[in-house]
């Protein structure tokens, strides 16, 4: 997918919002977990309730990985589904890998020839060479870690660089930006850290930026888009758990979806 055609659904559909296919067979309906197939009929049910408010899908293949080549294929088969029957939603494998190359290369062709995703996460610790082997793959985007929303984010990202004299997090985007263009990579910034998006978009001022955090995480949407919309939006927020899990009964597709069109119309007063 590219660049412009993501910003034409975002144009059509009145959203930037990503929904988060974290699904946890443990926190499914009671009356799913029974039925054969459960985690794919689950996320088969969210995907037909909230397509047409969402522009992506973000799959983070722990939940998936944890059950092994059985989860792969389920994995792999919700992926399948959403491209036969919604080619339009951008899908986001959340995997953060990050190795030397010849393992890049391994993992590349997992998640985009395999998998058939649109994009997958990455960690830019190990730097260029470790990055590159995912930057082969045309109409194929990679999203890099820049300023994540968890608590432990301080450890490390903070830290300031000797000699830029900057944080660490902004020394990522800048680096970053020599390897890749805003037609093939985004960053992962996320919506607890609203407040740091001015300085995000001072450095990366074309890129897609990759939101988690709204929600479940208490990231404030209005400031997301506030210090970080561009004029071709320039977002893609995800929310998982606050929609995929808004009810544990029978509604819950409906109730995926009330949320879905919460954010949607939200975000729909900006477009």
């Amino acid at each position: 997918m590219t660049y412009r055609e993501l910003t034409n659904q975002i144009k059509q559909k009145k959203s930037f919002l990503a929904v988060g296919l974290d699904t946890d067979i443990h926190k499914i309906p009671a009356h799913l977990r029974e039925t054969e197939d459960a985690v794919f009929v689950f996320n088969k049910a969210i995907i037909d309730a909230t397509h047409d408010l969402c522009i992506s899908y973000k799959l983070n293949t722990a939940f998936y990985e944890v059950y092994g080549s059985e989860g792969w294929d389920i994995l792999k088969r919700t992926i399948q589904y959403i491209k036969d029957t919604y080619p339009d939603i951008f899908v986001i494998a959340d995997a953060k890998r990050g190795d030397i190359g010849n393992t890049s290369t391994m993992y590349a062709r997992a998640v985009f020839e395999g998998l058939n995703a649109d994009a997958i996460t990455l960690s830019p610790y190990m730097g260029r060479d470790s990055i590159e082997p995912f930057l082969q793959f045309g109409g194929k985007w990679v999203i890099l870690l820049a300023l994540t929303s968890n608590e432990g984010a301080s450890d490390f990202q903070f830290i300031r660089d000797s000699e830029r004299q900057e944080e660490l997090f902004k020394s990522v985007l800048r680096t970053a930006q020599t390897w890749g263009s805003p037609e093939n990579m985004m960053f992962v910034t996320g919506a607890t850290k609203a407040e740091k998006f001015k300085d995000i978009r001072a450095i990366a001022p074309e890129h897609f930026l990759l939101v988690p955090g709204i929600g479940s995480q208490g990231g404030d949407l209005q400031k997301v888009i506030e210090y970080g919309k561009t004029k071709d939006t320039g977002l893609i927020v995800n929310s998982s758990r606050g929609i995929i899990y808004a009810s544990g009964e029978k509604d819950f597709a409906e109730k995926a979806r009330e949320k879905a069109l919460f954010l949607q119309m939200e975000m729909a007063k900006y477009i």
